[in-house]
């Protein structure tokens, strides 16, 4: 099991300072402060291992295990994120800097070839004019997983190392700007404090924005299963378009998104999208809150990487009722919260996928 980052938060608490008797502020505030933003910065956290792990390896200071661990370590960081995915790290084309998939052509391994081809010696600034493709942790993946490369061999260790390291190096950098811009007092943490603010009119239009993305997550998840499992081509398995597979953390990084998802369900005491609900919608928070614990103990059921799973027919059923959870979840909040709140949701970037 995956050590979890802790990385405490530092200076006075927004939602200590805020005195507003709003629940919806109160609910944003501390989604705000104790989910998202804590999550950014244990992301940022392992970026910053990231980048010591690739110097240590490539210094000859650090075995492949370790450097291995330490990238599932971002992986999983970043998977967390993906339920939160509001504010800055949504801008600018930012994700697809860290994480580049579906990959159907194999463009991760195409693409890097590439890259060194070209730049045999890469410096930061020749990995930031190039694709995205190379710049994220799919490419790290695919440099210390693959089993094409093997960086004991001293060659080979020599030719990709300065890739890697730039890759983490890149997305430390990545990190260290999206986490500033949530800090500071016109910071995205403030702007789920604080109303009216540039960003967000009110705080009912604040928790819309948080529903919006953990509905587009938990329809994610969906995609993330199904690819592989081949749901949309004639239920043919297809273990080479999982996500992580390489690294054989798919159902780790899938686990991840749904405790996050959770963590905003769930919330922090009584600030939450469930509590929100629990007055006028309590038959909704029940069958919420058996989906969530279904899907967890129904992941937590595997006990093989997901590549191996697709090969037995009994798992691949046992998968294909974990989408159906998955589903279930996706369309509880979708339809069920986003009308128990009174609010209507914006395009989902995976509808018609």
């Amino acid at each position: 099991m995956l050590k979890k980052l802790v990385y405490a938060l530092a200076g006075v608490s927004l939602l200590a300072c805020s005195s507003s008797d709003d629940p919806y502020q109160q609910s944003s505030a501390a989604l705000g402060e104790q989910v998202l933003y804590r999550a950014h910065q244990q992301w940022q956290a392992s970026n910053q291992q990231l980048v010591n792990s690739a110097k240590e390896f490539c210094q000859g200071e650090q075995n492949l295990a370790q450097t291995r661990d330490d990238f599932l370590q971002a992986q999983h960081a970043w998977a967390a994120l993906q339920p939160l995915l509001i504010g800055p790290l949504n801008e600018g084309n930012r994700t697809w800097q860290v994480q580049f998939w579906p990959d159907k052509k194999n463009l991760v391994a195409r693409q890097v070839k590439q890259f060194l081809k070209a730049n045999p010696e890469p410096t930061l600034a020749d990995l930031q004019r190039g694709s995205v493709v190379v710049q994220g942790l799919s490419a790290y993946e695919y440099l210390v997983f693959d089993p094409e490369i093997d960086l004991a061999d001293a060659a080979q260790k020599q030719r990709y190392c300065p890739l890697l390291q730039q890759v983490a190096m890149h997305q430390q950098q990545l990190a260290d700007d999206v986490v500033s811009q949530w800090q500071g007092q016109d910071g995205m943490l403030a702007q789920l404090t604080d109303f009216p603010n540039q960003r967000y009119a009110e705080p009912l239009e604040a928790l819309t924005a948080i529903l919006q993305a953990q509905v587009i997550s938990l329809d994610g998840l969906k995609k993330k299963l199904g690819t592989p499992l081949g749901r949309s081509d004639k239920n043919i398995a297809q273990p080479y378009q999982a996500q992580s597979w390489r690294s054989q953390a798919s159902l780790s990084n899938l686990s991840a998104e749904i405790e996050s998802a959770l963590a905003l369900w769930q919330g922090v005491d009584t600030h939450s999208l469930r509590s929100l609900l629990a007055a006028e919608h309590a038959d909704l928070v029940k069958q919420i809150d058996a989906a969530y614990l279904q899907a967890q103990q129904e992941l937590a059921a595997f006990k093989q990487p997901l590549t191996a799973l697709l090969a037995d027919e009994q798992q691949r059923q046992a998968l294909f009722t974990l989408y159906d959870s998955f589903d279930r979840l996706h369309r509880l909040h979708e339809k069920e919260v986003a009308r128990a709140l009174g609010v209507q949701l914006g395009f989902n970037a995976h509808d018609g996928d």
